[in-house]
């Protein structure tokens, strides 16, 4: 800072000057008046010498206060870009996926687009298209638009148009069943596959539309064919369009095959037709069918007690006949899973947990085999045709031979009933500010706890009142800690539970697609252009599990999102 005034003038104006350099360029300033002369004169004998010292107290000052700060955000996920051309999004490219291209191409893809494409004049590389939209699928979930656009982060910089991944999904549909059981041969050749056991589950995936597809009928055949996005049930309560996916995997947790349905479709009409398919393509190979109880019918359970199969599906206690469920809670019989020895449910709920020497019995459970090959109700279902073509829901007795083993875990108990607790202590807060305009009560909710009584006198209105329903919350305590499975096997019991303990695979097969390959929701409208939309997660989510058992070989594990 320095002093800037005009030396020529008899009544001069002080000024605190600052000089500004910009590159090669100075230019300056004015920051402060000081005053005229003539002004200063009223304050001083000696207006220059005053300017002077106020110049030296603005520098002395600025030095001191004026200390410049600077805040950067960095996003170091952000691609800088070089350019605005699309092609200069980045300057750094993906070569991860290189690993991901390696079981791609191990499972031959490109010999099967070869095939399907054989008798095509195509004018683009329909395996290109398709193993970057697996990858994609794997790295960078995003809509087919969007993955279009994602291709110049990618190090082999692939050239295809947007139409040409519409067309290619196309080809996908036209061969479903060959594709599907193509990608199973071919996995073989990469790791042993297990199928002596076969896992089968359902899920949905929603759509953001306002409305269902309409049926249609088919003007050559004459048949109706369902509209493939309906409301159905959804286990998130959403109020849109969904479709239903069948998943079959493996004993390791590798897919195996899979079907897409309408949303409005039993889950249970599902299971036999896929399950004929996965036979014809493991070559009639024998294997056990372990589902939950959803989707273990009396027609599911006939179809797996023939040519070989068996069946291990989860069996509801609360669903059983009164005579089976005496037999549950029968204290006889029981005996500790481990080693066998008799045991009974009294001492399992009485044991100090606490002793040292009860460590392994807290860990531990019991079990009791109960026959079920007569015609006993296990609260099961089969639909009946009617004459007027209706199809109506009967109870239906088992007749398949099979048995029901029941087991009991202190652990899981106390796992239960402190969920209920917590369950309950939310419901006791609902009745505070309850408001019975807006009351529902809900099978699986808190709300199941609260019961309404009515009372009324003579003349007058309808008086509600709400309070907790004890006796429902005794008749659910009854229940906790057991666990049933139904099976046609004469395995030992533990072998069974072991079997049946590992459903848990399939379901994280359905949490990797919905989260980390992000399935859902689906933007597609055109029926082909859905099936293949999950043709591409079914490829995706088959190459991470190949990766996963690799990796498990050299005894090395890691979560999906370690190893994306």
């Amino acid at each position: 800072m320095k002093l800037n005034y005009d030396r020529k003038s008899k009544d001069p104006t002080y000024f605190i000057q600052m000089g500004i350099r910009n590159g090669k360029k100075t230019t300056t300033k004015n920051v402060a008046r000081i005053g005229k002369h003539s002004e200063l004169l009223k304050i001083t004998d000696d207006p220059l010498a005053y300017a002077k010292e106020q110049v030296r107290k603005y520098n002395e000052e600025y030095k001191k206060e004026n200390k410049v700060s600077l805040e950067i955000k960095v996003d170091f996920a952000e691609k800088i870009k070089a350019t605005n051309a699309i092609s200069s999004n980045s300057t750094l490219f993906n070569i991860g996926y290189f690993f991901l291209q390696q079981f791609y191409h191990e499972l031959e893809i490109g010999s099967f687009f070869q095939s399907a494409t054989a008798d095509m004049k195509n004018e683009f590389d329909p395996n290109l298209v398709n193993r970057f939209l697996t990858c994609s699928r794997i790295l960078h979930p995003d809509s087919k638009l969007g993955t279009y656009q994602n291709l110049s982060s990618y190090y082999e910089q692939p050239e295809f148009g947007y139409v040409h991944i519409l067309r290619t999904m196309d080809i996908l549909q036209e061969h479903y069943e060959e594709y599907i059981s193509h990608l199973y041969h071919a996995s073989c050749k990469i790791v042993k596959r297990d199928t002596s056991v076969c896992f089968y589950d359902c899920s949905n995936y929603y759509f953001e539309i306002e409305s269902d597809d309409e049926d249609y009928v088919d003007e050559i055949t004459g048949e109706t064919i369902k509209g493939l996005r309906k409301y159905g049930p959804s286990k998130e309560h959403r109020p849109n369009p969904i479709v239903e996916m069948g998943l079959f995997m493996d004993k390791d947790g590798i897919p195996l095959s899979m079907c897409i349905t309408s949303g409005s479709d039993n889950e249970q009409t599902t299971a036999v037709p896929l399950e004929k398919q996965l036979t014809k393509m493991l070559d009639g190979k024998k294997f056990i069918y372990c589902a939950d109880a959803g989707l273990g019918s009396l027609n599911i359970r006939n179809f797996n007690a023939m040519g070989g199969r068996a069946f291990i599906v989860t069996q509801s206690i609360k669903k059983l006949s009164a005579i089976l469920q005496q037999a549950v809670f029968n204290d006889t019989g029981y005996r500790l899973l481990s080693t066998d020895e008799p045991a009974t449910i009294q001492d399992m709920k009485t044991f100090d947990k606490y002793m040292p020497g009860n460590k392994d019995l807290y860990n531990d459970r019991i079990y009791k085999i109960i026959p079920a090959d007569k015609a006993f109700d296990l609260g099961l279902y089969e639909e009946k045709i009617c004459k007027n073509g209706s199809v109506r829901r009967i109870r239906s007795k088992a007749v398949v031979p099979q048995k029901i083993i029941v087991s009991f875990s202190r652990k899981m108990m106390e796992y239960q009933r402190y969920i209920r607790s917590r369950q309950i202590e939310r419901a006791k807060k609902l009745l505070k500010n309850l408001d019975p305009e807006t009351y529902k009560k809900g099978p699986h909710d808190v709300t199941r706890f609260i019961k309404r009584t009515s009372s009324t006198k003579s003349g007058e209105t309808v008086t509600d009142k709400y309070a907790l329903d004890l006796a429902a919350i005794e008749a659910e305590e009854k229940y906790d800690g057991f666990y049933a499975v139904a099976t046609n096997l004469d395995d030992p019991a533990k072998d069974i539970l072991e079997v049946s303990a590992n459903r848990y695979k399939i379901e994280d097969c359905f949490r990797v697609m919905k989260t980390n390959f992000s399935a859902r929701p689906v933007f597609h409208q055109k029926r082909e252009r859905i099936i293949a939309h999950f043709m591409i997660c079914y490829t995706a989510l088959l190459i991470y599990r190949l990766m996963e058992k690799k990796l498990d070989l050299y005894g090395t594990h890691f979560t999906v999102d370690s190893i994306i």
